[in-house]
């Protein structure tokens, strides 16, 4: 019996996916490059707008379709062998830790969960469970990213020694991620990119949140949101990173990372849908080098696909996600308390393998987003 055959796989050896959750995540980015996985297909659609579920699904050809009510009865069906979680950040464990306790596969958005002890429930079931879960960090596959991480490795800039990054968009006042507080605040939407980047660059876990600072843009519209937030982070070996990310700023992704050698620019270094580009600089010369934009998600999918199909343990797994979830929580705290916070000890010895997660898969447009918006102003 093959290893697919043994997992419960169809027969075709794709992965057949629900996509949970129809918000512009799953439609923009998702969706629309499943097909050309070649190890995957969406199959069945779970939403609470039925006009969403039903022009979507004729888009893709897929007639399966429920309610969040159905998703259960949907995990029993034997018509899923994995579930692509696009719900909002404070709903992932609600449909995770189902899914892997009837031994379905997730691919979960980031951050994993809102809490460490959210994140460890959904840790708990997956550990119980012989379902594999991923985090969907799309730019541990993604080659700018890659040779970044590889340079630094190979010692081409030194010893690493501070990173900075900006990330900012102008969101849309009337986007879920400004109308429900903290939860989908720029701390847990877009911090975990230059948290988890400064980890994977330096390949080390911050021990200190050594200061975080917010501030409420007065035209913003936002409420009572903090819409920019500031941070500075302690790493071992004398080490510092620092980042901003915000809700009201043009749209901005870059960082550097900087070592006793050189140094490497990636602008842009957080998007998706364009090039991804960097400079390396060594001692004097610097070098340009633009990448090939890539289908981040269809690859991220593909290369998780392979881990089912192939039974093997997937990075970024439930721990990389816990991992930023326990800064994040420190940097909530620093910010309550407006002190440094020291981070509980937390030992991670599995890394990004380059060459076991390289994807390349072509771009693929976009169509027209159904019940959904993108975050940004017009």
């Amino acid at each position: 019996m093959s290893i697919a055959s043994a997992l419960g796989l169809a027969p075709s050896k794709k992965v057949r996916y629900a996509i949970v959750g129809l918000g512009g995540i799953s439609q923009e980015a998702m969706l629309p490059g499943v097909a050309h996985t070649g190890n995957s297909e969406a199959v069945a659609l779970v939403t609470g707008d039925p006009v969403k579920a039903r022009e979507v699904g004729e888009r893709y050809g897929i007639s399966e379709t429920c309610g969040y009510d159905g998703f259960d009865a949907l995990l029993r069906s034997g018509k899923t062998d994995a579930i692509y979680l696009g719900t909002p950040n404070w709903r992932h464990a609600e449909f995770a830790v189902p899914a892997l306790a009837a031994g379905i596969h997730v691919l979960c958005e980031k951050p994993l969960e809102i809490s460490v002890a959210k994140g460890r429930e959904i840790r708990d079931a997956q550990k119980a469970s012989a379902a594999k879960l991923m985090v969907a960090y799309r730019l541990h596959f993604e080659p700018a990213t890659l040779d970044a991480i590889e340079r630094i490795r190979a010692g081409e800039i030194g010893e690493p020694v501070m990173f900075t990054a900006c990330f900012g968009q102008m969101l849309d006042p009337a986007n879920h991620r400004a109308t429900n507080g903290v939860l989908a605040g720029p701390l847990l939407d877009m911090a975990p990119y230059p948290i988890n980047a400064a980890r994977y660059l330096f390949g080390e876990e911050p021990t200190e949140v050594v200061s975080a600072a917010a501030s409420r843009h007065p035209e913003a519209g936002y409420g009572e949101l903090d819409d920019t937030i500031a941070v500075t982070l302690r790493f071992p070996g004398h080490r510092l990173a620092q980042f901003t990310v915000s809700y009201y700023a043009n749209t901005v992704g870059l960082l550097v990372v900087a070592g006793t050698k050189g140094s490497i620019l990636m602008n842009p270094a957080f998007g998706y849908g364009d090039p991804l580009e960097h400079d390396v600089t060594v001692g004097e010369k610097t070098r340009h080098r633009s990448f090939d934009a890539t289908d981040q998600f269809g690859g991220q999918m593909r290369y998780f696909s392979q881990c089912i199909l192939d039974d093997e343990e997937p990075e970024p797994d439930v721990d990389e996600g816990l991992a930023d979830l326990r800064v994040v929580e420190g940097i909530f705290a620093a910010l309550e308390s407006g002190r440094a916070q020291t981070l509980d000890p937390f030992t991670r010895t599995r890394r990004i393998d380059i060459k076991a997660q390289a994807e390349t898969l072509s771009l693929v447009r976009p169509p027209e987003l159904v019940h959904a918006s993108g975050p940004s102003r017009d």
